[in-house]
C-alpha cells in the first residue's frame, strides 16, 4: 500500500508512461519535432515579452523557457504541457524584481520550488478541485486586466520616468502621459496587434506571432527611414561583455551557472531577514504555479482523452523552479496556450517540450542580435493579446449572465481585489466568501418537512431534509422548540440527514434542555453518521423526553 501511494509523487511519470511504457517511434519523434518547433517560434517573443513584463532582461525569459522547459517536460506528471514565463505570474514577478533586483527574484523563485516539490508530496494536487471557477475566472481575469494595463506604456512609447506601484495611481500617471505618446511606436504596436487579432481567421496552421512580430519591424523599418525614434529591446536593455564593455540587447550566451544570490554586481544579501521579506512572494508564486499548471492538465486531458498525474505534475514543477534560478531562470509554470497549441500541432510526448526548449536555445545563440531589433510596441501588443486570453472574458460574460447572484459576487470581488490589491488577498478572500455562500445555500436546503402519517393532534411528524450542522442545526431546532409549546410527542424522521456535527449537536442537546414539560421528542431512522455522532457524545434515551426508535411505526406505536 505504502508503495502505491509512493508512487503517486514520483517524477518523471509522464515520461515514462509517454516513452516507456508505449512505443516510441520515429513517427511520434517527428510528430514530436513538428509540434516542439511549432510551440518554439510562439515561445521565443512570448518569453522575451513576459521577462520585460516581470521588470528583468529579456534574455532571463528566453532562459526560463529553456532550462525549466525542458526539466519540467522530463519530471513532471502532464505528457503535453509546456513550461516556462507565463503572464499570470507578471502581477507577482514585477514588485519582486523592482524591490529586490534579480537576484531576489531568483531567490525568491527558489523558495516556490521548494513549496511546490512539498506541495507534491504531501500529495495536495487533487486540491484544485476545491477552488470554485468564480475565484479562478475573477483572479485570472483581474490579472489579465492588470497585464494589460502594464502595456500601455510600450505600446504608445510613453514617456513616463516611473509608473506608480498601485493599480489607481498607475492609470492616472498613464492618462496624463499620453500626450507623449510617439506616433511611431503606436503604428508598429497597432500593427502588430491588427495581424494577431486577425490571423486566425484566415485559417493558416502557422501561428500568427512571427508574422505579426516581422510585419511590425517592417513598419519600424519605415518609421526609422522617416527619421522616427522607435525604442527596442537593443535601446532598452544592455549587458556587460567579458572584456568590461557594455553590450545592447540580449546577449549570445547559453544560460550559465551561477548562484541566484551571489550575481555579479547584484545588491542582494541572503539573509533571514530577505528570505523572510520574499517569503509572501514566494509563496504566492508556488501557489499560483500550482493552480496553473494543474488547470492546464486538466485542459489537456479534455483535449486529449488522457489523464494527468497531478501530484507528479507539482513535484516537476518544482524541480523545474529548483534548477531554473542557478541558470537564470525565474518562476515558470505551464502555460495553457503554448499546451494547447502542442496538443493541436501533434504532439505525443513530453519529447516535444524538451524540443521546443532546444530551438529556444538555438535561438540563443543565432538570432540574437536579430531579437534586439524587435520593438517594444510590438512585444506589448503580443502581451495585449495575451492578457485578453487570460482574462476569458466570454466566460465571465457567460458567468455574469446565467450564475446564481451569489457566484457573480464572488468573481467580481476576486477580479477587483486582485486588479486593486493582490492576487493572494483576492484568492482567500474569494475562497473563504465563496464558502459562507455554499454553506448558507446548503443550510437553507435543511428544512422541517410536515408528514401525514396520524391525526392525532397531540403528534406531529416530521422530516428533517439535508444536512443538520452548525449553519442549519439552530433554526430547524428553533421551530422544533415553537413546535413543542402545543405539541405532546414530536416525532423527527432522520433518514434523510447525512451529516450531524458538532454545531448540530450542540443544538441538539439544547433542545432537549429547553423542551417543556410535558413534551416528548422521538427520533427515528437515524443513518449511521449521525448515529455515531450520538454515540460517541453519548446521548441516551430521557424517559419521557428523548426517545430512539428505528422507524416511524414505532415511533408512533400508542397513537
Amino acid at each position: 500500500m505504502k508503495r502505491a501511494t509512493f508512487s503517486q509523487v514520483l517524477p518523471f511519470r509522464a515520461l515514462v508512461d509517454a516513452c516507456w511504457r508505449e512505443k516510441y517511434t520515429l513517427s511520434r519523434l517527428s510528430r514530436d519535432a513538428v509540434a516542439g518547433i511549432t510551440v518554439g517560434i510562439i515561445a521565443i517573443p512570448l518569453a522575451m515579452a513576459l521577462a520585460i513584463a516581470s521588470g528583468v532582461p529579456p534574455q532571463y525569459g528566453l532562459y526560463t523557457a529553456a532550462v525549466a522547459g525542458i526539466a519540467i517536460a522530463l519530471s513532471g506528471g502532464s505528457r503535453y504541457s509546456v513550461s516556462g514565463p507565463t503572464a499570470a505570474f507578471v502581477v507577482i514577478l514585477y514588485p519582486v524584481s523592482q524591490q529586490f533586483g534579480l537576484a531576489g527574484l531568483l531567490v525568491a523563485t527558489l523558495m516556490s520550488g521548494v513549496f511546490l516539490v512539498l506541495f507534491g508530496l504531501a500529495r495536495f494536487g487533487r486540491l484544485i478541485e476545491y477552488i470554485p471557477l468564480p475565484v479562478t475566472l475573477g483572479f485570472t481575469s483581474g490579472i489579465g486586466i492588470t497585464i494589460a494595463t502594464m502595456q500601455i506604456k510600450d505600446f504608445f512609447g510613453l514617456e513616463l520616468a516611473q509608473v506608480p506601484e498601485h493599480y489607481l495611481p498607475k492609470v492616472a500617471a498613464l492618462i496624463g502621459a499620453l500626450p507623449s505618446a510617439h506616433i511611431g511606436d503606436a503604428l508598429i504596436g497597432i500593427t502588430t496587434l491588427a495581424v494577431l487579432v486577425l490571423w486566425p481567421r484566415l485559417g493558416i496552421r502557422l501561428p500568427g506571432h512571427l508574422p505579426a512580430l516581422l510585419l511590425g519591424c517592417g513598419v519600424m523599418g519605415l518609421v526609422m527611414l522617416c527619421g522616427g525614434d522607435v525604442a527596442t529591446i537593443g535601446s532598452r536593455f544592455h549587458y556587460l561583455l567579458a572584456d568590461g564593455s557594455q553590450g545592447n540587447g540580449i546577449p549570445q550566451l547559453l544560460p550559465q551557472f551561477a548562484l541566484p544570490w551571489d550575481l555579479p554586481g547584484a545588491a542582494f544579501a541572503l539573509s533571514w531577514d530577505s528570505l523572510s521579506a520574499l517569503l509572501p512572494a514566494a509563496f504566492s508564486m508556488a501557489m499560483l504555479g500550482a493552480i496553473e499548471s494543474l488547470l492546464c492538465a486538466v485542459v489537456l486531458d479534455g483535449m486529449t482523452g488522457t489523464r494527468h498525474n497531478a501530484n507528479s505534475e507539482l513535484l516537476g514543477q518544482g524541480l523545474g523552479n529548483l534548477i531554473a534560478p542557478f541558470f537564470g531562470g525565474i518562476t515558470a509554470t505551464a502555460a495553457i496556450a503554448r499546451s494547447a497549441a502542442n496538443v493541436r500541432a501533434g504532439a505525443t510526448s513530453p519529447v516535444s517540450a524538451v524540443i521546443h526548449a532546444l530551438l529556444v536555445l538555438l535561438a540563443l545563440l543565432a538570432l540574437a542580435p536579430l531579437l534586439s531589433w524587435l520593438p517594444l510596441s510590438a512585444m506589448a501588443a503580443l502581451l495585449l493579446v495575451v492578457a485578453w486570453n487570460m482574462s476569458e472574458a466570454h466566460k465571465v460574460v457567460d458567468l455574469l449572465r446565467r450564475a446564481p447572484k451569489d457566484d457573480i459576487i464572488v468573481m467580481l470581488i476576486c477580479m477587483s481585489l486582485t486588479v486593486l490589491f493582490d492576487m493572494v488577498i483576492a484568492i482567500s478572500v474569494g475562497i473563504v466568501l465563496a464558502s459562507l455562500l455554499f454553506m448558507r445555500r446548503i443550510a437553507r436546503m435543511t428544512t422541517l418537512v410536515a408528514l401525514p402519517v396520524t391525526h392525532n393532534e397531540d403528534v406531529a411528524v416530521m422530516r428533517v431534509t439535508g444536512p443538520l450542522f452548525f449553519a442549519a442545526a439552530e433554526r430547524i431546532f428553533s421551530e422544533v422548540l415553537a413546535m413543542a409549546q402545543t405539541t405532546r410527542t414530536i416525532v423527527l424522521v432522520w433518514d434523510t440527514v447525512p451529516v450531524l456535527d458538532a454545531g448540530g449537536l450542540d443544538a441538539f442537546t439544547r433542545t432537549i434542555d429547553k423542551l417543556p414539560p410535558g413534551c416528548e421528542l422521538r427520533i427515528c431512522a437515524v443513518p449511521f453518521q449521525p448515529l455515531r455522532t450520538l454515540a460517541r457524545a453519548g446521548i441516551k434515551p430521557l424517559p419521557g423526553r428523548l426517545t430512539f426508535c428505528p422507524d416511524i411505526d414505532s415511533a408512533l406505536k400508542g397513537y
